[in-house]
């Protein structure tokens, strides 16, 4: 294994994983730390964690956990992948894994880069935009475990690192590779470790991997990983994805747990023509709804239906006053992890699912460890297949894909294009 990566949910690392596999690589995501070695062949390999929202302390153990394996599988460069909106509070936990990477790896130098042009994230001066907006007004700032009040990602990663913060700003990374990489040197040099590094272009994005050649650990979304195959793969070595996804016309169910502004318009095209059934905080709490009436639902529905809890940001912040925000977001998982189960004992063979922390509350419910990477639906997410068996899926972070998206994902798990 050449690349070890650690993604902090399971829909991002899936994005990662389909970024290098239309690089070239041979990829291979692991739905949490692997058991065993990899096998054979696998040239990048994607372990997912359900990271991204739990203590600082406890994401930097399991990163680090994750690193030892990747290390003990030949890897010689580290990627940490988290969300191209830099899904995280003041407190972390961002920086304070990548406190702990750069300490175990003994490197100086990392850079930090979520931009991802291809689904509108842009990285310029330091302040990370979605599409013609910044971060803190992109509707990110009513994120419900992570709101995004600050588009500065030097300083956000400031609040979070006990290193000292540089920039590589976008003139420098228009010049090229050489100007990047001196950049990188020149700040490391000066004691700042966490380089924040602009992009706007995919353009930038294969000059910024190129540049990134002989860094220990790169830290980013998964657009910065577009210009990393090529510095493992010599001339003649990169191949475009093998053709061999197969798809499964069975039995569909979608559920969408994630708040964001283009799961619920998502939902709101979906349920306009489709059985659709709302799963709310307060029905889940109060134990009105349990996950085999849902399941019920879905698989005696006349059509492929949808289980959603993709409430406004208002509906959302009024459940976590009542409630108690971990204690709201652990039961809505919980429901949705056995809600899963209960669907695929009832014969569904494609599952497409909204939202990161619902995306690793399935895959964990369903007790899947290896995914192969299919055709990509939307920019950000592929096709999966559970490695050896059932389901298909399609995992999305919140504000991919458009309003069409669920009707687009059932048609390429079910093998048409």
């Amino acid at each position: 294994m050449k690349l070890g990566c650690i993604g902090d949910d399971f829909t991002g690392s899936s994005d990662l994983a389909n970024m290098l596999a239309k690089g070239g690589m041979r990829v291979v995501q692991y739905t949490g730390i692997p058991s065993g070695p990899a096998e054979d062949g696998v040239e990048a390999g994607v372990v997912s964690l359900k990271s991204r929202t739990i203590a600082p302390d406890k994401a930097v153990e399991l990163s680090l956990k994750a690193l030892d394996w990747l290390e003990a599988q030949g890897c010689t460069q580290f990627f940490f992948k988290y969300c191209s909106t830099f899904d995280s509070t003041k407190e972390g936990n961002i920086g304070p894994v990548i406190d702990a990477l750069l300490e175990r790896l003994g490197t100086d130098r990392c850079i930090v880069c979520p931009a991802f042009p291809a689904t509108g994230r842009s990285l310029y001066q330091g302040h990370l935009f979605v599409n013609d907006t910044l971060l803190s007004q992109s509707g990110m700032e009513d994120h419900p475990l992570t709101p995004m009040t600050d588009p500065d990602i030097r300083r956000w990663v400031g609040y979070q690192t006990q290193h000292e913060v540089g920039h590589v700003a976008a003139p420098t990374v228009f010049d090229g590779s050489d100007a990047i990489e001196a950049a990188i040197r020149t700040e490391a040099e000066a004691g700042r470790s966490v380089i924040v590094v602009d992009a706007i272009r995919d353009a930038d994005l294969h000059e910024i991997g190129r540049a990134a050649l002989d860094l220990k650990l790169v830290t980013g979304g998964s657009g910065v990983a577009l210009g990393l195959p090529a510095n493992f793969l010599g001339e003649g070595e990169r191949k475009a994805p093998a053709d061999t996804w197969r798809g499964d016309d069975g039995p569909a169910a979608i559920i969408a747990g994630s708040a964001s502004r283009m799961t619920r318009a998502q939902v709101a095209r979906y349920a306009q023509d489709h059985p659709a059934m709302e799963i709310t905080a307060d029905a889940v709490m109060a134990g009105e709804v349990t996950p085999e009436e849902a399941a019920r639902f879905a698989l005696e529905a006349d059509g492929i239906a949808l289980l959603y809890s993709s409430a406004d940001p208002d509906t959302v912040r009024a459940a976590q006053e009542r409630y108690g925000r971990e204690e709201v977001a652990g039961r809505l998982e919980g429901f949705f992890a056995e809600t899963a189960r209960k669907l695929t004992e009832g014969g569904v063979t494609r599952l497409v699912t909204a939202g990161g922390e619902t995306s690793g509350a399935v895959v964990e419910g369903l007790g899947l460890t290896a995914l192969e990477i299919g055709p990509e639906i939307a920019p950000g997410v592929p096709a999966l297949r559970a490695e050896g068996r059932d389901p298909v899926l399609a995992l999305k972070s919140g504000n991919f894909g458009d309003e069409d998206f669920f009707a687009k994902a059932l048609d390429i798990l079910g093998g048409r294009t």
